[in-house]
């Protein structure tokens, strides 16, 4: 059995209708692709530059937290407090 790389699959196949990690690949007619890995292995490296945005997402508090915090503390507070600590964590590759 299979352990695909779904996101890259997808990424680099974008006619991918389904992914089987026990059957295979299939575009939309059901007919099966086959998987170059360079392309995946590329692929999953273009996704992996984007994942600073999922990780800094879920770092961040609730938007709710986040306006109380400016409404309490101003904009320029909530910058240096918040957002930036965050920024530095996760910075963009």
């Amino acid at each position: 059995m299979a352990n695909y790389d779904h996101s890259a699959i997808r990424k680099a196949y974008p006619d991918v209708w389904s992914i089987d990690d026990s059957t295979g690949v299939f575009d939309v007619d059901g007919k099966a692709i086959t998987i170059e890995q360079s392309k995946v292995d590329a692929a999953r490296v273009e996704l992996n530059k984007l994942d600073y945005q999922w990780k800094r997402a879920n770092e961040y508090p609730d938007w709710k937290s986040q306006l109380d915090y400016i409404f309490h503390n101003g904009l320029a507070k909530w910058k240096t407090d918040i957002v930036q600590p965050v920024k530095d964590k996760y910075p963009k590759p």
